[in-house]
């Protein structure tokens, strides 16, 4: 990993995971909010980078648009604390919290700050924005849900989330809005059961690494890389397969969260909710396919003495990768018949 060889690095790492695990296992919210500020403190000097400037203005935005989250979350607590809690004020409170929780993570219509940030991220921080730092937030906004609030919420994050990704050139913007997109399905699993939205996080992260580690060790930042270089053959498969199952195509494994979500939403007479779910996961789905069929079948700028190899042992990890994804299909074999 990136911070390895970096004592200062490795230490604000260690006090990312910490503070996530002081916030979910506080019995206070003013714990909860403290653990929140450490994970903010201890991510930043992660993504700052003297030398690069993008860094920078990412780790400001990103310490600003935490900081106003905070303050909001902060705010309704002592609100809580001190006004009378009748149903009209608790109503309040929770759609102030989940707002404070939802700015957060970046879901919409909160995300503004996200694309940007991500913009400015090396791939590794990348990761960690798109996955570790939505677990505190969304355990959070478990315990204090508001029902009515988040069915707009969701439905708000899977549309934009599916929409946003038209026309973007750059990956990482691409893989920032369909964390979006994601975001509605994690919110959906939350409010059906945590141990079903514990399985999904994990699925969702896996996929993600998978994506920005292919594309942290070729060093593509943007859609026209993946055209002009002469890859592999295989290694072009392994981004169509991935992207098939981060899209949650039937066959492959990415689909089996998405799967349950659907079901128990439809035995639960939700028809509207999952047929925005469904027809945003189309969206997606026909972007990615958009990417993949032009970096596998145009007759892109080749040149003959440029060709990218990969070391083996990065091979060796993409392969493995490649063969839990297509696991889907054999395990689809038991579930759908």
């Amino acid at each position: 990993m990136y911070f390895i060889n970096n004592s200062n690095k490795m230490f604000f790492f260690f006090f990312l995971l910490f503070s996530t695990l002081i916030s979910i296992s506080s019995n206070s919210w003013l714990g909860c909010w403290i653990g929140l500020e450490i994970n903010l403190l201890s991510f930043i000097p992660l993504i700052s980078n003297s030398n690069n400037l993008l860094n920078s203005e990412a780790s400001l935005k990103y310490f600003l648009t935490q900081s106003i989250a905070s303050i909001n979350f902060l705010f309704s607590i002592l609100l809580s604390m001190i006004l009378l809690k009748n149903f009209f004020m608790n109503n309040i409170f929770s759609i102030l919290i989940n707002s404070s929780m939802l700015m957060k993570m970046g879901a919409a219509p909160f995300h503004f700050w996200f694309p940007n940030i991500m913009e400015g991220l090396t791939w590794m921080n990348c990761f960690i924005l798109m996955t570790w730092q939505k677990i505190t937030p969304m355990i959070l906004l478990s315990y204090y849900l508001n029902m009515n609030f988040l069915w707009f919420i969701m439905i708000f994050n899977v549309l934009l989330g599916a929409i946003k990704s038209f026309n973007q050139t750059s990956l990482r913007k691409l893989m920032a809005f369909s964390s979006i997109n994601n975001l509605g399905w994690m919110i959906s699993a939350l409010m059906i059961s945590e141990n079903l939205w514990i399985i999904y996080i994990i699925f969702y992260s896996f996929f993600i690494s998978i994506m920005c580690f292919f594309f942290y060790i070729t060093n593509i930042f943007y859609i026209n890389q993946l055209f002009n270089f002469n890859y592999n053959f295989f290694i072009k498969l392994f981004i169509l397969i991935n992207f098939f199952s981060l899209g949650g195509l039937p066959p492959f494994l990415g689909f089996f969260p998405k799967w349950i979500i659907i079901n128990y939403l439809i035995n639960n007479n939700l028809l509207i909710l999952s047929f925005f779910f469904i027809m945003s996961s189309l969206i997606i789905l026909f972007v990615y396919i958009r990417i993949i069929y032009s970096s596998l079948l145009f007759n892109s700028f080749k040149l003959k003495w440029i060709k990218i190899y990969l070391k083996n042992n990065y091979l060796i990890f993409i392969n493995l990768f490649n063969f839990i994804s297509l696991s889907g299909m054999i395990m689809s074999t038991f579930f759908f018949f």
